[in-house]
């Protein structure tokens, strides 16, 4: 599993990490999951304080129990929650049902009507407590990013958290190009999308044969293969988190970069930035 630095002078944390969403359906299986992903490297591990209202953060908590120092965790504050006073609480209890003491990386999941200069004073200050080690931004555009960016300063936000797949690669006009330029790192979630993976693609199929493995493998390669970006695919059954684990060791060459590049194609720049 390669590492990576997180944003500008961040945490080194794999490429390849685990998504939690929706997994209070099945806990017992999404905690047996959580857990090979720990043991195959997949040890960033992201979550939110309103998936399964609270029930993800304690499942995952009960995931990684006293493995919690292998762990890079990430949790994220509703916008509902996101004033100076509540983003604190919120963390709080976020802290409480994860059983822990302190959070690797704390998000605002999407842009808030609580002004972002609260926010941002929030996350500063459970920095300066010890609550969490470094903050960041979810479903940001690049007019929300340059905003943040003025508030805090170079190098205060962490990551972006954007939806990005082969099918949905919009990010890539301007707020992959913008977090580049100032630092901040991309992590892409629903690598898959939502239940319409191409996996008869022809492209993928044949550099999947060339390498010895799957095409989801190769998606993922895809989707890292810039030096600011992560990925938290979400996986219940035992093969594909380990297929997920896999892909984060393998490199494709410039000519493969490209033939999956022009299998799906980036698209005009959307309106508005793509989200779920």
């Amino acid at each position: 599993m390669r590492l990576r630095f997180l944003g500008t002078g961040g945490p080194i944390v794999p490429v390849v990490g685990q998504g939690t969403w929706q997994i209070e359906r099945d806990p017992t299986r999404s905690i047996r999951a959580l857990r090979l992903g720990l043991d195959l490297g997949m040890t960033h591990i992201d979550t939110a304080e309103m998936y399964g209202a609270g029930r993800a953060e304690e499942i995952v908590g009960e995931a990684i129990g006293w493995r919690r120092e292998e762990v890079f965790l990430a949790s994220k504050v509703t916008p509902s929650n996101a004033s100076a006073k509540r983003t604190i609480e919120a963390c709080e209890r976020s802290l409480r049902r994860l059983g822990t003491d302190r959070l690797d990386l704390y998000l605002l999941h999407w842009p808030s009507r609580h002004r972002l200069e609260e926010t941002i004073a929030a996350f500063e200050n459970l920095v300066q407590a010890g609550k969490i080690r470094a903050y960041g931004l979810s479903n940001f555009g690049v007019d929300g990013l340059e905003h943040a960016v003025r508030i805090a300063g170079h190098g205060r936000i962490a990551c972006n958290q954007v939806l990005y797949h082969l099918k949905e690669r919009g990010i890539e006009h301007a707020v992959l190009p913008f977090c580049e330029r100032n630092g901040i790192a991309v992590v892409g979630y629903s690598p898959f999308g939502q239940g319409d993976f191409p996996e008869g693609n022809p492209e993928l199929l044949d550099i999947a044969k060339r390498h010895g493995v799957s095409p989801r493998q190769v998606a993922l390669a895809f989707l890292i293969s810039r030096p600011s970006l992560f990925t938290i695919p979400k996986a219940s059954q035992p093969s594909h988190v380990e297929d997920n684990a896999g892909a984060g060791s393998l490199v494709l060459s410039e000519v493969e970069l490209g033939r999956i590049d022009a299998a799906f194609p980036i698209g005009p720049r959307p309106r508005h930035l793509p989200t779920l």
